[in-house]
């Protein structure tokens, strides 16, 4: 089993709008908010991530993401708050990742908004998936349709 280790040391990424939730009320559509990474390297861009997510998840114990999405990643991430499992699986949604959190055993689907978006567009996306009322699909998400 591969392990990473990373401790918040570096500065995190310069781009401020990274993440949005869709608002705490009863879930509606595929996601639960958008995140833009700014690579394909989870083991590199989870940490920063999962920071955030704590608020809401206590404790996050496992990330799933899609196989065909991402290079090759650790199995085990060890972070501030403790180790975090990664889970890869050609079966998950790609353009999603799934965060487990400790808190009643809450998961929180992401749509994975590619690195490499041009950032007004990135921007809609995230406030697109993360609207309290959006239903549409990943595909729908992602063509900004």
């Amino acid at each position: 089993m591969t392990t990473v280790s990373h401790t918040n040391t570096a500065a995190p990424p310069k781009h401020v709008a990274r993440l949005r939730l869709k608002p705490k009320a009863p879930a509606t559509g595929q996601v639960d908010g958008a995140w833009w990474p700014a690579s394909r390297d989870l083991a590199t861009e989870l940490p920063f991530l999962l920071v955030v997510l704590a608020v809401q998840l206590e404790r996050v114990e496992r990330v799933t993401y899609n196989l065909t999405a991402w290079p090759s990643a650790p199995r085990l991430l060890v972070v501030e708050s403790g180790k975090v499992r990664l889970e890869g699986f050609r079966s998950q949604r790609p353009g999603t990742v799934t965060v487990i959190g400790t808190a009643g055993r809450r998961r929180l689907t992401l749509l994975v908004v590619p690195p490499e978006t041009e950032p007004d567009l990135a921007h809609r996306l995230l406030m697109t998936a993360a609207h309290r009322d959006n239903v549409d699909d990943i595909e729908s998400l992602l063509t900004g349709e």
